[in-house]
């Protein structure tokens, strides 16, 4: 019975959803189901930080591998939070906005976070170039087809390529690499994200109503039955 009512809930739950979107009658009981997801996210939280103190607590507390790394997540997030919730130099008191200028959360925001963040994201263009090192190499035809599309696309993003096709003339503007890049972004490029898209959308559709129709039970655990 434990594992038949969360299913019955969750088909429920899904067919009100769907019928809010097409049955116009059923859109403000969409609309409460809404207010009630942003209540069980409220609880979703307390149970996501008492789970990270749970988890990283006892890995101090066994001194098990890499603990240090859990201390620093461990003092980080208390920090944070007592920042927030006691709004710790917040010039407007404890009803102020927790982002308050002169605050102790939004200094530890902008001066620790910020930068952390910032330096992950330049770390990242490393990995992407080393990623399009290994894909844009002419293997074969798609890749030859993936190597020139990027190289054009490259090109057409600097004055370079507007100095090298210049001398092309405006009845054949379409070969100029600026707007060759213009054509590949809007043309083949779009056509591929819309797939996608659509190939996202299906994958969504097909999930939803395995999980309405109880089919997809992993969210539950260990599926014995």
């Amino acid at each position: 019975m434990k594992r038949q009512i969360p299913i019955i809930i969750t088909l429920v739950v899904g067919s009100v959803l769907i019928l809010s979107v097409f049955f116009p009658p059923a859109e403000r009981l969409g609309e409460n189901f809404s207010i009630y997801f942003d209540i069980i996210a409220v609880f979703a939280f307390f149970l996501g930080g008492g789970n990270l103190v749970r988890i990283h607590g006892n890995k101090i507390y066994k001194k098990q591998k890499d603990w240090r790394f859990s201390t620093v997540t461990l003092a980080g997030f208390l920090l944070m939070l007592a920042a927030g919730l006691f709004k710790i130099w917040n010039a407007g008191g404890i009803t102020a906005d927790v982002a308050a200028s002169g605050s102790l959360f939004q200094q530890l925001y902008y001066w620790i976070f910020y930068p952390l963040g910032s330096t992950m994201y330049a770390l990242l263009a490393f990995y992407v170039a080393s990623a399009s090192y290994r894909a844009f190499r002419a293997k074969n035809r798609e890749a030859t087809i993936l190597l020139v599309a990027a190289f054009i696309i490259l090109l057409g993003r600097t004055p370079l390529g507007v100095y090298a096709t210049g001398w092309i003339p405006d009845s054949f503007s379409i070969l100029q690499i600026p707007n060759l890049a213009i054509w590949i972004m809007s043309s083949p490029n779009l056509a591929g994200q819309r797939a996608i898209m659509i190939g996202i959308a299906l994958g969504v559709i097909s999930m939803s109503l395995r999980l309405i129709l109880g089919v997809e039970r992993t969210y539950l655990g260990v599926d014995n039955d």
